[in-house]
């Protein structure tokens, strides 16, 4: 019998890969601030690479207050303009501007269904989160497509139904990690 650890193929060899994989990645969070900051983050990562994004996290820390929605939703157009010139971001105008408005709707949402993870959780069979047991890698699912059809409808922007299947499997409400992998049901019972 090994002990060595086996990770899903996509972790690669990059540190940081390996260690989102490992510590966040399918690990399921009720964490407001948490499931602010990846849509923030996912929303960035729209056309990119999620190492990219990655790469800049601290920087995105940064740069939107902390991942405080309530600060970011207070952001003006001098705050706009700043981030536009911030080179640890990613500077596209309507992702800063819509990473804005999703700070504003982000607490609409809350004041809606008492939290943003009641909102998400509603769209879930039971309210349970999703564990695929298999190989078959997915970049959407009725689940995601219900999702981004809903936020698009109350004004979310750069949320698709592939960033948001990444989301959910970012923040664990889907665990895709392969069934061989040391981090499958770890991150169920963390």
């Amino acid at each position: 019998m090994s002990d060595a650890i086996v990770r899903c193929l996509w972790a690669g060899t990059d540190p940081l890969y390996i260690k989102y994989h490992d510590e966040e990645w399918g690990k399921p969070t009720h964490d407001e601030k948490k499931l602010f900051e990846f849509l923030i983050l996912e929303s960035a990562q729209a056309g990119l690479s999620w190492i990219t994004i990655l790469r800049r996290r601290n920087n995105y820390r940064k740069a939107f207050a902390n991942f405080n929605a309530k600060k970011v939703a207070a952001f003006t157009e001098a705050d706009v303009k700043r981030l536009l010139n911030d080179e640890g971001i990613i500077r596209n105008k309507l992702k800063i501007r819509g990473a804005i408005n999703t700070a504003r709707l982000f607490l609409e949402v809350q004041k809606e269904f008492g939290s943003f993870y009641n909102y998400l959780y509603s769209f879930l069979p039971d309210g349970k989160l999703i564990v695929n047991t298999g190989h078959k890698l997915v970049a959407s699912s009725p689940i995601s497509d219900a999702i981004s059809k809903d936020m698009k409808k109350r004004g979310f922007t750069f949320f698709g139904t592939t960033i948001c299947y990444a989301y959910m499997q970012a923040i664990g409400m889907v665990n895709d990690h392969i069934p061989e992998c040391s981090f499958k049901w770890a991150k169920l019972n963390s």
